[in-house]
């Protein structure tokens, strides 16, 4: 370990080197890719620095112990205990940080959410879970912005897209993808019955102009007239657009803005998105497409989470936590469930890796 922490702080040096040169911002890639290098580093950096501190306190104590009597005696058996305990302690924080990184780790996130099984409950639910994650994105610090939203005829959503921006995004939401199943007694039902629905979860990482090159001529854009529940047009210009990419069928439409240049850019945004996931799931040669990769049919048999409202209730399936503050979660509270997680992730990379 100590080689390879060796190897990284000397990256770590150079790196600042090049950050402090005022002609690498010219390069506006380069700058960008030596910051993101630059803030991956410095944590393992200071972790470096305190553990090689710890092993020079613990060898210095061990050769104070020899021949040390009484209380000077003690003492260093007291800093040689303080020393193992921190070097064990870092050692175990260094194994997370050298593990290796998710690609996406720096990226924004695009969420689309979607009523699934269920009707019109299954669209409310699509709601509620949006205004979950909007409400964790605050606590968060990060930037929750609705790009489009489908509503249906209740208030719910049919579909929404949502992008998310701040640090740490995509490492805490990207197991947020799948089929959410929702069991509670829905306004409409006059026998207090529980119903079963779900809604759907799918999470992108943001695909910046110089990750995904489009070709202009693999575009098809048509533009026509904004519409709202109902199909009733709700503007007079063709302020709408669709955006088809032709190669692959990707289809991306866009009408909230008024304007049709901010649609379109808003809309060109979400399909690089979906075409750099689509390009990094071929790369790792899985079978299903991106979508279906996270969601499947959006079946409640194939839930990642189940909410119940009687009992008060998340459980998430994949680990097998439950907790009893649905209530909680719903108002944003996620950190419980998002670290559970993480450290899970972080657990099977551990069981996984020989580096150590």
């Amino acid at each position: 370990m100590l080689d390879r922490l060796a190897t990284l702080t000397t990256e770590y040096q150079r790196v600042q080197e090049e950050l402090a040169d005022p002609n690498v911002y010219s390069d506006q890639k380069r700058a960008r890719d030596l910051s993101r290098r630059n803030k991956q580093l410095e944590p393992i950096v200071t972790a470096a620095d305190a553990y090689r501190a710890a092993i020079e306190d613990r060898d210095a104590a061990k050769e104070m112990l020899t021949g040390s009597e009484g209380d000077e005696r003690e003492y260093y058996k007291e800093v040689l205990a303080t020393a193992d305990a921190d070097i064990e302690r870092l050692e175990a924080e260094l194994k997370v940080l050298l593990l290796p990184r998710d690609p996406n780790d720096d990226k924004n996130v695009l969420l689309e959410l979607r009523g699934a099984e269920g009707g019109e409950e299954a669209n409310l639910f699509a709601k509620d879970l949006t205004d979950m994650y909007q409400r964790y994105a605050v606590l968060q610090g990060w930037k929750f912005e609705i790009l489009e939203a489908d509503e249906s005829e209740r208030g719910g959503y049919n579909e929404v897209i949502a992008m998310v921006r701040g640090d740490g995004v995509w490492s805490k939401l990207k197991h947020e993808g799948g089929a959410h199943r929702v069991q509670r007694v829905p306004d409409t039902e006059s026998q207090g019955r529980i119903h079963t629905s779900a809604a759907t979860v799918t999470v992108l990482p943001e695909a910046e102009e110089i990750d995904v090159e489009l070709d202009m001529n693999d575009l098809r854009i048509d533009v026509y007239r904004s519409s709202g529940p109902g199909g009733q047009s709700v503007n007079t210009t063709d302020s709408a657009v669709r955006v088809t990419h032709i190669p692959t069928g990707i289809v991306v439409a866009m009408q909230d803005e008024k304007s049709q240049i901010q649609n379109r850019a808003k809309a060109l945004q979400v399909l690089r998105s979906r075409m750099l996931k689509a390009e990094q799931d071929r790369q790792a040669a899985e079978r299903s497409a991106v979508i279906k990769s996270q969601v499947g049919t959006g079946s409640r048999g194939e839930k990642i989470r189940t909410y119940n409202f009687k009992e008060n209730r998340v459980t998430d399936h994949r680990i097998g936590l439950t907790l009893y503050s649905l209530s909680r979660v719903l108002q944003g509270e996620l950190d419980e469930v998002v670290n559970a997680l993480v450290a899970d992730e972080q657990t099977r990379l551990l069981t996984s890796n020989d580096n150590f």
